[in-house]
């Protein structure tokens, strides 16, 4: 069988990883589309995954340079996959991939797991033969979207419980860092500005910024989406705070840390799925998958700087690990009808 994976953002190499190698250990063909956005290139070449860079970068903010750049990306997606002869292709909120196979009679699935951001998901929905999400994400909901019950395929618990299944933490991420043990070891994503769903500035994470910034007690790893987020941080001189270079091992650094601080949802679920503190500064509305990990008590809700306890933690409480090749089956029945 010859797949096809889109993957357009950085979350998504991880969520991948295991499932491309499923593929390739069923004697699947797997090919790998991207594009010139946040950490995703440096990503796939750090896992090892085999990729072609297709079609312009990210767009920006801005709606118009949003819809020129999909337009763009998908005539060279098309391009593409024209050449060969898919047999099912496969998404993680890449919304221009479904498009491009149904233009084509491929089959496809799409998944996704923050349900608020409509665009692009009414287009995925829409265009794909099969839907996979979280439990936790209301019929309803789907139903707005464009993915009626019949087309829908769920799945327990978190997709970060899948992907970081039998995960082992690389300590040699903090030693490269030249991080002191001794310190309190903080993990924070910053807010996803350049998305349509994340319209307003986040004054919280700035003000944990200045407080984990100037806490001598504190060693601040934060992890920018661009280079002008990395720049902005960089030009605060904040003395406790340190941003990467170049694109890291992030699970492992989470998995090592003592708590986690995200203005997104991806590395505050790979947080709770480590059994890592996490509190979540998002200031958009909260999809249903991370409303109820609140609920459930399994991550908070950070109101201000002043409420984070930033001390040492022991363990790994309350990891949860669930088999990736229930993800797969899930996406590759889209060969179904």
């Amino acid at each position: 069988m010859r797949v096809w994976v889109d993957i357009s953002n950085s979350p998504q190499v991880l969520f991948f990883r295991p499932l491309i190698r499923l593929l390739r250990e069923r004697g699947h063909d797997v090919a790998v589309t991207t594009r010139q956005y946040a950490q995703t290139v440096e990503l796939l070449t750090l896992h090892g995954i085999r990729h072609e860079v297709v079609g312009p970068q990210h767009g920006g903010p801005g709606v118009p340079g949003k819809a020129r750049a999909m337009a763009g990306r998908l005539r060279a997606l098309r391009r593409f996959a024209s050449r060969r002869s898919f047999d099912v292709a496969l998404s993680h909120a890449s919304h221009e991939l479904p498009l491009v196979a149904r233009s084509l009679g491929i089959p496809s699935a799409y998944a996704f797991d923050y349900e608020l951001a409509r665009v692009q998901h009414g287009l995925g929905c829409r265009t794909s033969r099969r839907v996979v999400v979280p439990e936790a994400i209301p019929q309803g909901r789907l139903d707005r979207l464009g993915a009626p019950a019949a087309k829908v395929r769920r799945y327990p618990g978190i997709k970060e419980e899948y992907y970081l299944h039998g995960f082992e933490p690389d300590g040699s991420v903090v030693s490269a860092l030249g991080i002191d043990p001794e310190r309190v070891l903080v993990v924070a994503r910053t807010p996803p500005d350049v998305s349509l769903y994340h319209r307003h500035g986040n004054q919280l994470f700035d003000g944990v910024l200045e407080r984990l910034g100037r806490d001598e007690r504190v060693l601040a790893v934060v992890l920018p989406r661009t280079g002008e987020q990395a720049d902005a941080i960089r030009a605060r001189g904040l003395p406790s705070i340190l941003v990467p270079e170049h694109a890291i091992d992030a699970q492992s650094l989470v998995a090592l840390a003592d708590l986690v601080v995200s203005a997104g949802g991806t590395m505050n679920r790979e947080a709770v799925a480590l059994g890592v503190p996490a509190y979540t500064t998002f200031a958009g509305r909260l999809g249903a998958v991370d409303t109820a990990l609140v609920n459930q008590g399994r991550m908070r809700t950070l109101t201000s700087a002043r409420a984070l306890v930033l001390e040492k933690r022991s363990g790994w409480a309350g990891r949860v690990e669930r088999d990736p090749a229930v993800m797969l089956d899930l996406l590759v029945s889209a060969l179904e009808r």
